[in-house]
């Protein structure tokens, strides 16, 4: 029996081919996206379309992730685009590109940050599970940026103690549609899944408590440029946020960003970049940082909307 998931498509992705906005809304590369419309695991609105077809916005998509023949493994693989920044005997911290996934899970078969780890030799912490070993913070499919993985026994355990009780430094830059007012505030509302739709997280009343710190760098005619402190982690955290104070990261179809502007800037997923992350070094217990510069299609679409 596999797992059935249901989503409505958004206003974002309107017009966009069955397969690409399975892709987009559930995480998957779009090689698997098309497998499952080919193989008959994809209904929407009740009729089995093929991978051509294009979705209209509030259309209902269902898809049937096969359970998998076997658990969850590690599968070393060369990972284009994932950098490594830092490493020594406790961690190894990495700039992660946009479409790969921290670990595997069911119905990614993409790249993955601690596969891409075992193809480069890397040895990582064994605690966690086997196809996770060593990860302790994630970042969306679709958000770029620094990431920090345990090698180490003492690492793992050190590093999730330090995001447990909220001693991390997790910086973001966001840019968002519009312009928030105040320009700078702070975000306390929780987070738990959508009432209706099952990939989407929102602000839910008895949610998870969520905290988020935001101030405005640049300001643009169309959007703003923040610099996001997170003071809890919750899924999709910042974009559900913004969304919540209707200034959507740009780009984001999910949570209702503008198509219009989307396009004009060249963006095929959410302005979101993890900027910089600091923690007290499991080995010295020295606080350190690193940063992560904007990847060409952030970067570019930053230039893009200073010109106008």
């Amino acid at each position: 029996m596999g797992d059935v998931r249901s989503v409505v498509v958004p206003e974002g992705l309107d017009g966009e081919r069955v397969d690409s906005a399975i892709a987009r809304m559930l995480g998957f590369s779009r090689t698997k996206a098309a497998e499952l419309v080919a193989a008959g695991e994809v209904l929407l609105d009740d009729v089995v379309p093929d991978k051509s077809t294009r979705v209209l916005a509030g259309s209902l998509l269902e898809v049937t992730i096969p359970a998998p023949n076997e658990p969850l493994r590690l599968i070393a693989q060369e990972v284009p685009g994932l950098t490594v920044i830092f490493d020594d005997d406790d961690v190894v911290v990495v700039d992660k590109p946009v479409g790969v996934a921290a670990h595997p899970s069911v119905g990614w078969t993409g790249p993955t940050v601690i596969g891409g780890l075992a193809g480069l030799g890397y040895r990582i912490s064994t605690s966690g599970a086997a196809e996770r070993q060593g990860i302790v913070h994630r970042l969306d499919v679709g958000t770029t940026g620094i990431m920090v993985v345990a090698k180490s026994e003492r690492a793992y355990s050190s590093l999730k103690q330090q995001f447990k009780v909220r001693t991390v430094d997790k910086v973001y830059h966001a840019l968002v549609q519009g312009h928030p007012d105040p320009s700078t505030g702070t975000i306390d509302a929780p987070i738990d899944r959508h009432p209706s739709h099952d990939y989407k997280w929102a602000v839910v009343q008895g949610g998870k408590p969520s905290v988020t710190h935001y101030e405005l760098l640049e300001a643009f005619p169309h959007a703003s440029l923040l610099e996001i402190h997170l003071e809890t982690g919750r899924t999709h955290q910042i974009r559900v946020h913004m969304s919540a104070l209707r200034h959507p990261c740009v780009g984001d179809a999910t949570y209702g960003a503008d198509p219009t502007l989307t396009k004009r800037l060249g963006l095929t997923r959410q302005w979101l970049h993890a900027r910089r992350l600091g923690f007290a070094h499991p080995g010295s217990g020295a606080r350190v940082s690193f940063e992560s510069p904007y990847p060409h299609d952030l970067a570019s679409a930053l230039e893009r909307i200073r010109e106008w």
